[in-house]
C-alpha cells in the first residue's frame, strides 16, 4: 500500500555486507557549484573538468546530476573530509550538503470573484499558451481534471517531453497535460532503489499532492465535483485552460535537493512560464538552499516561481522560501464550512467540522471516553498507533487530543482499538481553526475552547455521553478570509529588510483532483478512493496564486515575473467589506504584515494594478552585493564572473520590492534618547493610462514618522518609470518601545487605481 509523502515516515535503509554500509553511511550528497568561466584550458568540455575535480579527491565517486542550465557543477556523493578537499580546489565555488525538502476547486474561483469576471481574462487565447510546470509528487493523469477537450495544439514554445515508467507511458500526456518528468536519482542515492512494487518509478503520483496542487492550479473544468457530496459544485483551477507540466520530485521519503535542482532545470529548458512549488526544507543563506538557487536561475529565464511558506505558523520566524525572487504564499480560509456538531450529555453544544461520510452515529447520546482515561501510555490522550486499551474504548466514542500524530490517523487508531466515533480537540498550538478531514470513522474536530470544556465534562461526569450530527457544506461563513493558523510567519529570519510571506491565498479545506492510488484520508487501510480531495496547507495556496500568476502572464505577455507578483500584492485586501482588518485565526485578532503579507490576494484588481514596482536580474545582484556576499556566493548564484562595484554604496532598503521591512538598528532601550533614520527608494511603472498619483500614509505606531518624496508621481505615457523616496524616523528615550514590531501602509492612487505597499516596523 502507498505511503503517502505528507504523513511523517521514519527509514531505515540497510543494503549489503556490514562494512560496505558502514563506509556508505559516512557519505552523503552534496551540491557542488562550479566557476565555469574558470574552465582551465587543458579541458575540451566543462564535464571532463567537472569529472576531472571530483576524481581528484574520490576515486570512487560519480556524479548523480551534471547541471549546466540552473547551476553550474554537480551532485554527487561524499564523505565530509572529501567534501571538504573538494572545496578547495580551483574553480569550485561551493560545496553544498543536500537538503531534505518536505511537501507543505470548486469554491475558491467564486470567492476570487473569477466567476462574475470571466471575460475580462482573455482565457480562450492567450492564457492556453502560458505552460505551469509543478514540482510536486507527481500526477494522476487520468483525473478529470486533465481533459484537453477545447483546447488547441501545444503551444509552440513547449520543449518538453513525456516521460514513462512504472504504470505510466507517453500517451498518458494530451494537450492539457503537455508534459510528465520524474526525479529519483538523489533519492536513491541516499534511500537506496524505489521500490516499484509501493510506488510508482515515473511520474505517475500515488500519493495525491502532486495532482491537487496541479489541478488547484490549472485544472480543467469539471461539473458536479465533490468529495462525497461535501463542496459540490463545478471544479475549476485558477487558470483553467492554461497547460500543465509535471515534474516528479518528492518520493515517500521526502524531495531532495539534487532532485530539485535536476527538475528546475528541465523546467527551464522546457519553456514553461510559471513554476509552482509546493515544498519547503530548512531555512539558510541563499546560496546554500538549491531551491533558491534554481530559483534564481528561472527568474532570470523571465518564470514566475511560486512557493508555499510552510506550515509551522504560527510561531514568528517560521517561514521557508523567504529569497526575494520567489513569490512566498500564506494561506487563509474560504467561506466555506464543513460542519458537524457536538453534544454531550449535559445539554452543551458545539460546533465542529468533519468530511465524514458513511454510516452515521444514532440520534441518541452514547459513551463517552477521554483517550487518556483509556490507555497506560504517557501520551495516551493522543491517540497513537496502539496506545489505546481496547476493553475500555469498544462501543465508545473517544476523545483524542490534537498533536503529534495525523489527525485522521488517530481516528484510524481509536476505529482499530473498537471505538465507533471521535471527538478531536485543538490545543493552545492550534487555537480555534478548524480544519476537515475525510476521517474513517464518525468524528467531529473542535477548537481549543470546546475542547478545553467538553475535557472537563468527561473527567468530572461518572458516565458522560456524546452525539455527533453532520450538516453536510455550509456556505457564507464570516468572517472570511481569515489567516490559517498553520500558515508560517515572518519576519524574515535570512533578510529581515524583506518582508514575507509576499501574499496569502486560499489555503483551508480546498478541493482539487486526487490520485486514485491512495484513499482520501491518505492512510494506508483507507481503500476509499475519490476523484476530487479536501485537504489543506501552505502546499494549496502557493497553486492558487501559481495559476492567478499564469493569468495575469496571458493578459500582459511581457510582464516580468517581478511585475507579476507586484500586481497581486499591491491589490491585495487587508479588511473586510465592514472595514476591520483580515483576523488571525491563531490569536482571534487583527493579522499583521507578518502574518499575511501584503494582504489577501484579489485576481481581478491585479489584472489592471495601474503601477508595478519591477526588478531586473541586476537589482537582485545589487541586493546580493548589499547582503556583503563574497564573489564565490554570489557567482554560485548568478553562474558567471561577477564582481560588486567596491566604489558603489549598495543598500537591502533599496530593492524595489512592494513592501516594506524597515529595521532600526541600535534604538530599543539603551537607557537615553536616541534615533534612527532609515531611507527606503522605490521605482514605479506605469502599466495603465497616464495618470497622477498622490501618495497617503497611515502608521499603527507614533514612535515612528513616515514622510514620502515627492508627494505625487505624474505619468504620461505607458512604461514611463518614476521613483520616490520614503524616510522613516523613529525617536525613543529611555524605555523601548511596547513592542518590538509596528505596522503601517503607503497607498499611492490615481482616482481608480489603488496601489498599496505594507509597511513592517521593527527594533533591534
Amino acid at each position: 500500500m502507498v505511503k503517502p509523502v505528507w504523513i511523517f515516515l521514519l527509514f531505515c535503509f540497510f543494503s549489503g555486507p556490514f562494512m560496505a554500509a558502514a563506509v556508505a553511511a559516512q557519505k552523503k550528497t552534496y551540491v557542488v557549484h562550479m566557476a565555469k568561466y574558470q574552465m582551465p584550458q587543458t579541458f575540451e568540455h566543462h564535464l571532463h573538468w567537472y569529472d576531472a575535480s571530483l576524481k581528484s579527491v574520490s576515486d570512487t565517486a560519480d556524479m548523480i546530476y551534471a547541471y549546466k542550465t540552473v547551476v553550474h557543477g554537480f551532485s554527487t556523493r561524499l564523505t565530509a573530509e572529501e567534501a571538504q578537499r573538494l572545496e578547495a580546489q580551483p574553480g569550485v565555488l561551493a560545496v553544498v550538503p543536500e537538503m531534505r525538502y518536505e511537501l507543505h476547486t470548486t469554491r475558491t474561483p467564486q470567492f476570487l470573484g473569477l466567476d462574475k469576471n470571466a471575460d475580462l481574462y482573455p482565457e480562450s487565447t492567450s492564457t492556453s499558451e502560458v505552460i505551469i510546470g509543478v514540482l510536486d509528487t507527481g500526477v494522476w493523469p487520468e483525473s478529470k481534471s486533465f481533459d484537453d477537450s477545447g483546447l488547441g495544439p501545444v503551444p509552440s514554445s513547449w520543449k518538453g517531453e513525456c516521460e514513462s515508467g512504472t504504470n505510466f507511458s507517453a500517451s498518458n500526456c494530451n494537450r492539457k497535460l503537455i508534459g510528465a518528468r520524474f526525479f529519483s536519482k538523489g533519492y536513491e542515492a541516499t534511500l537506496g532503489p524505489i521500490d516499484e512494487s509501493k510506488e510508482s518509478r515515473s511520474p505517475r503520483d500515488d500519493d495525491g499532492h502532486g495532482t491537487h496542487t496541479a489541478t488547484t492550479a490549472a485544472g480543467s473544468v469539471v461539473e458536479n465535483a465533490s468529495l462525497f457530496g461535501y463542496a459540490s459544485g463545478t471544479a475549476r483551477g485558477m487558470a483553467a485552460r492554461a497547460r500543465v507540466a509535471a515534474y516528479k520530485v518528492c518520493w515517500a521519503g521526502g524531495c531532495f535537493s539534487s532532485d530539485i535542482l535536476a527538475a528546475i532545470e528541465k523546467a527551464v529548458e522546457d519553456n514553461v512560464n510559471v513554476l509552482s512549488m509546493s515544498l519547503g526544507g530548512g531555512i539558510s543563506d541563499y546560496y546554500k538552499d538549491s531551491v533558491a538557487s534554481g530559483a534564481f536561475a528561472a527568474m532570470e529565464k523571465g518564470i514566475l516561481i511560486s512557493c508555499s511558506a510552510g506550515n509551522a505558523g504560527p510561531s514568528p520566524y517560521s517561514l521557508s522560501n523567504t529569497s526575494p525572487w520567489i513569490t512566498t504564499v500564506g494561506a487563509g480560509t474560504l467561506d466555506r464550512d464543513f460542519p458537524a456538531y457536538v453534544s454531550i450529555g449535559d445539554g452543551k453544544n458545539f460546533s465542529g467540522v468533519s468530511l465524514y461520510r458513511g454510516k452515521s452515529l444514532p440520534g441518541t447520546l452514547l459513551p463517552f471516553i477521554y483517550a487518556a482515561n483509556a490507555s497506560n501510555s504517557a501520551n495516551g490522550n493522543l491517540c497513537m498507533t496502539g496506545t489505546l486499551i481496547p476493553e475500555k474504548v469498544a462501543g465508545k466514542v473517544v476523545f483524542c487530543d490534537r498533536g503529534v500524530n495525523p489527525r485522521v490517523q488517530k481516528g484510524a487508531v481509536v476505529k482499530a482499538a473498537g471505538g465507533i466515533g471521535m471527538v478531536l480537540a485543538n490545543t493552545a498550538a492550534n487555537g480555534e481553526e478548524l480544519v476537515a478531514d475525510s476521517h474513517l470513522l464518525p468524528a467531529s474536530a473542535v477548537g481549543q475552547k470546546s475542547g478545553d470544556i467538553i475535557r472537563k465534562y468527561l473527567i468530572s461526569d461518572p458516565k458522560p455521553t456524546v452525539t455527533i450530527l453532520f450538516e453536510g457544506t455550509k456556505l457564507g461563513i464570516e468572517p472570511s478570509p481569515v489567516v490559517a493558523a498553520f500558515s508560517s510567519r515572518g519576519p524574515n529570519s535570512i533578510t529581515p529588510q524583506v518582508l514575507k510571506p509576499d501574499i496569502i491565498a486560499p489555503g483551508v479545506n480546498i478541493l482539487a483532483g486526487w490520485s486514485k492510488a491512495v484513499g482520501p484520508s491518505g492512510l494506508p487501510i483507507d481503500e476509499r478512493r475519490v476523484d476530487f480531495n479536501i485537504i489543506s496547507g501552505t502546499s494549496m495556496s502557493c497553486p492558487h496564486v501559481s495559476g492567478l500568476a499564469a493569468l495575469i502572464k496571458g493578459a500582459h505577455l511581457d510582464w516580468s515575473p517581478a511585475a507579476i507578483r507586484s500586481a497581486l500584492m499591491t491589490t491585495a485586501y487587508t479588511a473586510y467589506k465592514n472595514g476591520q482588518k483580515i483576523q488571525d485565526i491563531a490569536t482571534g485578532k487583527p493579522s499583521t504584515p507578518f502574518d499575511h503579507g501584503a494582504g489577501h490576494v484579489d485576481p481581478v484588481s491585479a489584472l489592471n494594478p495601474g503601477l508595478v514596482y519591477d526588478l531586473t536580474v541586476d537589482d537582485y545582484l545589487d541586493f546580493l552585493c548589499a547582503l556583503n556576499y563574497t564573489s564565490s556566493q554570489i557567482n554560485s548564484l548568478a553562474r558567471r564572473d561577477y564582481t560588486c562595484d567596491s566604489g558603489k554604496k549598495y543598500s537591502v532598503n533599496n530593492l524595489n520590492y512592494p513592501s516594506f521591512a524597515v529595521v532600526f538598528d541600535g534604538v530599543l532601550g539603551g537607557g537615553s534618547s536616541g534615533s534612527s533614520v532609515v531611507k527606503h527608494t522605490r521605482t514605479l511603472t506605469n502599466v495603465g493610462s497616464p495618470g497622477t498619483y498622490k501618495v497617503s500614509i497611515s502608521s499603527e505606531t507614533k514612535l515612528v514618522k513616515i514622510s514620502v518624496e515627492p508627494e505625487s508621481l505624474s505619468f504620461t505615457k505607458a512604461n514611463e518609470k518614476k521613483s520616490y523616496t520614503v524616510t522613516f524616523t523613529t525617536t525613543t528615550g529611555s524605555s523601548a518601545p511596547p513592542s518590538a514590531e509596528g505596522f503601517g501602509r503607503i497607498e499611492w492612487t490615481d482616482g481608480k487605481h489603488v496601489v498599496g505597499s505594507p509597511i513592517a516596523f521593527s527594533w533591534t
